[in-house]
């Protein structure tokens, strides 16, 4: 038996854990010694060091991880997990948890690329990850691998996707900020849109699109410092809970409002790892937005789909597994949101399906079908 049991789970969301020289050891010659380490100083709390010289678990650790069996789940995490960092271990991991479909994101990359102010070493640095990416799933089809594609020049940024296409990933990852300046609806950016769309491929937004952190006044409470993302691991606090999905309202709204899924409607996107209980209250109010100033923006009233028929129709949401997925489907769609088990990160927990289930069960059977695999098809299909 597996983790997933009979049912039918596509994972929107998991992670590999780099080990140093991820980057370096894919890097381009000449740049191979301006990219990062992934050592403790760029990682925070992790060690990767520790697996210097590894590309697996030894074989010891592999036979007492698949021990688990369909407990995996409840086994160790991070870079102690069965397939963390090799892409054949992941086979067996999946064989394990019996998900059909897993899509792979990096850990510690999101901020090294989105973040940097060289643009040259920006795209450099991506590159080189979504070569590495592409080593991790080629000898699985059922694992995705997610590239990362800076936006900042349509240029490098198209030839970068289609560098990714070619590698075999299945999604292009991209920053939340605004590019170069630029709203992400701005005609410079069309032909990065209308790539995407014409390959079948979605951007993603995922939890490093933008800084997972609320900014540092808001921390200075009197209180000792708390580990949080502040120490450079994916793992938030509770104020940075408050803010999390802020850059990403915005950049989805933006994109409605700039007309960029209608005039783009076979594109796809993905908002993953920031959790859902938000989107609501945004797709309601750019249909007011919409509604309201469709005389003084009149590109507005020329879109054929209200903004809630665009994001039905291309965008698809992870809730958090604490998050009530029933409540979120009687607010908004049941296309709308996607499972997701985060592994091997903690924030997915010990049992993202039984979390999840505590509140899909009030859904019916199609609502729940929707939710477990069938919107997943929606992005990849």
């Amino acid at each position: 038996m597996t983790y997933a049991g009979e049912m039918k789970i596509h994972d929107a969301d998991s992670h590999l854990m780099e080990l140093p020289d991820f980057l370096t050891a894919h890097a381009t010659q000449g740049l191979r010694t301006q990219l990062p380490s992934l050592g403790t100083r760029t990682t925070g709390i992790f060690d990767p060091g520790k697996h210097v010289g590894r590309d697996a678990h030894s074989p010891e650790t592999v036979k007492k991880l698949k021990a688990l069996g369909d407990n995996l789940t409840k086994g160790p995490k991070w870079h102690d997990a069965l397939g963390a960092f090799n892409g054949d271990e992941r086979g067996g991991a999946l064989d394990l948890l019996g998900f059909q479909k897993q899509v792979i994101f990096s850990t510690f990359c999101a901020r090294l690329i989105f973040g940097a102010k060289d643009l040259e070493l920006a795209y450099a640095t991506a590159q080189a990850h979504n070569r590495a990416m592409a080593e991790f799933v080629e000898r699985d089809d059922r694992l995705i691998g997610v590239a990362m594609v800076p936006l900042d020049d349509p240029t490098v940024a198209i030839a970068t996707i289609k560098e990714a296409i070619q590698l075999g990933l299945g999604a292009a990852w991209i920053s939340a900020d605004a590019p170069s300046g630029r709203s992400p609806g701005h005609p410079d950016h069309h032909n990065i849109w209308r790539t995407l769309e014409n390959n079948k491929l979605p951007f993603i937004l995922h939890v490093g699109s933008a800084p997972l952190s609320i900014e540092e006044p808001w921390m200075n409470d009197g209180r000792p410092e708390r580990r949080s993302a502040r120490g450079g691991a994916e793992v938030i606090g509770s104020k940075d809970l408050t803010v999390i999905h802020h850059a990403s309202a915005r950049f989805i709204s933006t994109l409605v409002l700039d007309g960029v899924l209608e005039q783009f409607p076979n594109l796809k996107g993905g908002v993953i790892e920031i959790g859902a209980g938000w989107v609501p209250d945004m797709i309601r109010r750019l249909d007011y937005a919409a509604d309201i100033w469709a005389k003084s923006e009149p590109h507005l009233a020329e879109m054929n789909r209200r903004p809630s028929e665009q994001i039905e129709d291309q965008i698809r949401f992870t809730p958090y597994p604490f998050e009530n997925v029933q409540q979120l489907v009687s607010e908004s769609n049941s296309r709308l949101y996607m499972f997701s088990s985060d592994y091997p990160h903690a924030e997915g927990g010990r049992d993202p399906i039984g979390r999840f289930t505590r509140t899909t069960n009030e859904l019916t059977i199609e609502e729940q079908e929707q939710f477990f695999y069938r919107n997943f098809l929606d992005l990849y299909p």
